[in-house]
């Protein structure tokens, strides 16, 4: 079952699952998946969490306990969910030691509604990295406009970083250079950076499911040529920007002073068109010194019949950027386009946390202990 995921492995892209919840982690199924299915780390996100405890599966005791505390609703998610990424770290440590850090990785994510407000989200990232207090733990800070002089911070202050919802190659310059940023300011406050470590999430389906959506719009033969095409292109240009700074004077510099490279992470895999083959977003992006972060039905399904033949990210630069600009010559917006999905990605957070506010708070309410 295996063969492909490890065939993935060779090639140097790490798999990390997309989900989390304490019945994953209670029931072994995490180990399982370590020890089977060549998983290396653990990504979360208030989606991902507000399904699983909404859930109720073995939540219910620390929920009681939580209500005979009385304690916020906010109070209430932070120990849940700081809870199930420990527990995840604890399982993934092994991994973290033998790959000396570089996986082995479990994601948690700033509260979503700090995404515009870089004071409050340097804040919360200490707070997260404090109460995990792991050393395999990276905290995931949205690649907003606020966003990006947190990252630097954050690094600076030594502290590992998922950076999220990267839709933008443009963004994506911008993220690397707030990591390089960071990387500068922790060697120059006398931190080691070796044990500093980050991923920048370029997210993928997306992009093919809002582009497509205008491509159909428009109907045409050329139009209906380009369905599918974006996502990859976008993701392979970025993977062409990660080379290119990454080769620089600059990193080379941080590089003799022990840093790591910030990783490229393929997220948001899942395909979303049924027309399309469900390993599609990782057959076709094989790249050394990548991640892929999948869903586990993504992940069962390159298991059983991924096509892993090899590095299908480098030499494809050009037909990558003539497909994009093919995009664009028909009148869709590429600026347009990723910031809607930025936009939109910021806001399925907040409301996946919001829902997930209401429903812990119902929960508290029904198990408060009577007066």
């Amino acid at each position: 079952m295996t063969d492909a995921l490890k065939r993935l492995s060779d090639e140097g892209v790490a798999i990390w699952l997309d989900d989390l919840s304490r019945k994953r982690i209670t029931s072994g199924n995490l180990a399982e998946l370590i020890d089977q299915s060549h998983v290396v780390g653990v990504t979360t996100n208030p989606s991902i969490f507000q399904k699983a405890i909404s859930s109720g599966e073995g939540y219910e005791q620390q929920l009681a306990d939580l209500a005979a505390r009385k304690v916020t609703v906010d109070e209430a998610i932070r120990m849940i969910t700081t809870a199930d990424v420990r527990d995840a770290a604890d399982i993934l440590r092994p991994v973290f030691d033998a790959t000396d850090g570089q996986d082995g990785r479990v994601s948690i994510e700033v509260d979503p509604r700090l995404a515009h407000d870089t004071r409050a989200t340097v804040a919360e990232a200490k707070q997260l990295a404090w109460l995990v207090d792991r050393p395999n733990t990276l905290i995931k800070i949205p690649a907003t406009k606020a966003g990006l002089p947190a990252i630097a911070d954050v690094i600076g202050r030594g502290i590992s970083v998922n950076v999220t919802l990267i839709f933008s190659l443009e963004r994506y310059r911008a993220v690397m250079d707030a990591y390089l940023t960071g990387l500068e300011q922790a060697k120059a406050a006398g931190l080691d950076l070796s044990l500093i470590h980050s991923v920048a999430s370029f997210f993928v389906s997306r992009v093919d499911a809002e582009i497509d959506k205008r491509l159909d719009a428009l109907g045409t033969d050329e139009a209906k040529e380009l369905r599918g095409k974006a996502a990859l292109a976008n993701a392979r240009l970025a993977y062409q920007a990660y080379e290119e700074v990454f080769s620089s004077d600059r990193w080379a510099a941080l590089e003799k002073a022990g840093a790591n490279k910030q990783r490229a992470l393929w997220a948001s895999t899942g395909v979303k068109d049924p027309a399309y083959k469900d390993t599609l977003y990782v057959d076709e992006l094989v790249a050394p010194n990548t991640v892929n972060t999948m869903p586990e039905a993504t992940l069962e399904a390159t298991a059983d019949h991924g096509q892993i033949t090899g590095d299908t990210v480098r030499g494809t630069y050009e037909q990558a950027k003539a497909e994009l600009d093919a995009i664009a010559k028909l009148g869709i917006s590429y600026d347009e386009v990723v910031q809607l999905l930025e936009d939109e990605g910021v806001d399925k957070f907040e409301q996946a946390w919001n829902d997930l506010l209401k429903s812990t708070e119902a929960e508290l309410k029904r198990l408060a202990p009577e007066a």
